[in-house]
């Protein structure tokens, strides 16, 4: 690999091109191919493609390089480079990959409004329908609704149809045409009907249901339920329990409480259970049915609770679920319930996570004293930090700005605590990013300066180069000029590395 796309001049002036200098000079392994890949979307968004490209094609990885391959021919269809994006399609080794980046650039040029250009790449593509839907959108979002329908009329695969005619109706919706809406959403239950694959079959109408019931039509999104069941009943697989939740949750959101209960009642899982009964409670809370909210959340934890070892078919699933609840608490005002089913979570990792999602949502209510007691129960440096990063994005959402520059600079000050370098790096990253989000440029340049210091510190090479590229996200362009501490510090780190 004698080729280098980036010099050390251009490394030692912009961060992203410091990330890929490092990269591209470390020996092809695993590692390598994931530093190419955080710094190659970053290029693209500067329409850097003729870089990206060249950083992409030096990865040995073909599944690695083919994929990073897609995304710079759809960044050139995007810029209306079409011969070059097509260049790139071609030079794609895998022939199901190709495909997909012929698709790719297809569907950008559909929904550019350059239909005859889709049209034509579409006949490029192993299976167009995903290209011929998204035609099919454009001309409807165009208002030429004939034309739409004649596009629909080709497309071999119900579920592309159907899928078209979903995005159209909420088009629809969005022009509070509800009639239209609904008649698209009729035909689109009509193909989902079609639909061989099984599972995917009960996907399809379950998310046509959902729909039914924003275009304010629950009789229609009851049927169709119905239908969605009454297929997710004859299942004998792993996925029976999770579609059929799906289903109770979409009855208990179209009005029938006691059609969404009857399918709750032929679930196994009782992950899958407590899930459902966390959508019934959110459910009950937003009809201002607080009482039966609190009653169904209270059973969801219990469900949980009860489930053994020898029953539990997703330990992940299982954890996160809980994490959720004990969220779910807190957004109904039970923050003391909350922060104990959190501390009751029996895998310290898990437990941590859902302490950081109760103090954030304790937060956006506005319970900051219930949001530090959740925090203090966070041991870690690193969980604490991430857990004030995330209480500031909620402070922010709600408009606490001051709150948020608050706890951003406390998540900041404790890095230093923070043993990993790379996580004590990145976390100090995502506050600066926030706090300059925040207009606080001194500060967030405060932090830039001591994550650059903490980078040099980390030994590994992918690492390094993927935190920087992190960092780069700061610097809003290559021509952006470095403070000459930054400055300084980076050719240290670029010392540190292999010499071209």
């Amino acid at each position: 690999m004698s080729e280098r796309f980036v010099t050390r001049a251009a490394a030692e002036a912009d961060v992203l091109a410091a990330a890929a200098f490092i990269a591209e000079r470390m020996p092809q392994s695993d590692d390598r191919s994931e530093a190419i890949s955080a710094v190659v979307p970053r290029f693209l968004a500067r329409g850097e493609v003729d870089l990206a490209a060249g950083l992409a094609d030096t990865v040995d990885d073909p599944h690695v390089r083919d994929r990073l391959l897609i995304a710079v021919a759809a960044k050139c269809a995007e810029l209306d480079d079409d011969e070059y994006a097509m260049q790139l399609a071609e030079a794609i080794e895998e022939y199901g990959l190709q495909s997909q980046a012929r698709e790719a650039i297809a569907l950008i040029k559909a929904a550019k409004g350059d239909l005859e250009r889709a049209r034509e790449i579409a006949a490029e593509v192993l299976h167009p329908d995903e290209v011929l839907a998204g035609i099919a959108i454009k001309q409807a979002e165009s208002g030429d609704e004939e034309a739409a329908t004649e596009t629909l009329a080709t497309i071999d695969y119900p579920s592309s149809s159907a899928a078209a005619l979903m995005a159209m109706a909420a088009m629809r919706l969005a022009k509070d045409d509800t009639l239209k809406a609904a008649e698209y959403l009729e035909s689109a239950a009509s193909l989902g009907l079609e639909i061989e694959h099984e599972e995917e079959r009960i996907r399809v109408l379950t998310d046509i249901g959902n729909a039914f019931i924003d275009a304010k039509r629950g009789d229609k999104a009851i049927e169709t339920f119905e239908r969605a069941r009454v297929f997710a009943e004859e299942l004998d697989n792993v996925h029976r329990d999770a579609l059929l939740a799906a289903v109770a949750q979409g009855l208990m959101r179209a009005g029938s409480v006691d059609l969404a209960d009857r399918t709750l009642d032929a679930v196994a899982d009782k992950t899958q259970i407590a899930n459902t009964l966390l959508g019934f409670a959110r459910e009950y809370w937003r009809r201002d049915e607080k009482d039966e909210a609190l009653e169904a959340l209270d059973e969801a934890y219990e469900v949980l609770r009860s489930q053994k070892d020898t029953e539990t078919r997703d330990s992940k699933a299982k954890y996160v679920l809980f994490g959720s609840i004990a969220a779910q608490f807190a957004g109904f005002e039970k923050g003391e319930r909350a922060i104990e089913i959190a501390e009751a979570i029996d895998d310290h990792d898990y437990s941590m996570s859902a302490l950081s999602q109760v103090a954030q949502v304790l937060t956006a209510r506005g319970s900051d004293d219930q949001a530090e007691q959740a925090m203090r129960a966070i041991g870690e440096p690193y969980e604490r930090m991430i857990a004030k990063i995330g209480m500031s994005d909620a402070a922010k959402r709600e408009g606490r700005d001051e709150l948020a520059i608050t706890l951003l600079n406390d998540a900041v000050e404790l890095a230093e605590e923070v043993p990993q370098l790379t996580a004590r790096a990145n976390a100090t990253i995502e506050a600066a990013k926030r706090l300059s989000a925040l207009g606080q440029d001194a500060r967030a340049s405060e932090a830039a300066s001591a994550a650059l210091g903490f980078i040099s510190e980390i030994r590994g090479e992918s690492s390094r180069a993927i935190a920087l590229a992190n960092l780069s996200d700061l610097q809003e362009n290559a021509d952006t000029p470095l403070p000459e501490n930054d400055a300084e510090a980076l050719r240290q780190i670029l010392v540190q590395n292999r010499i071209s």
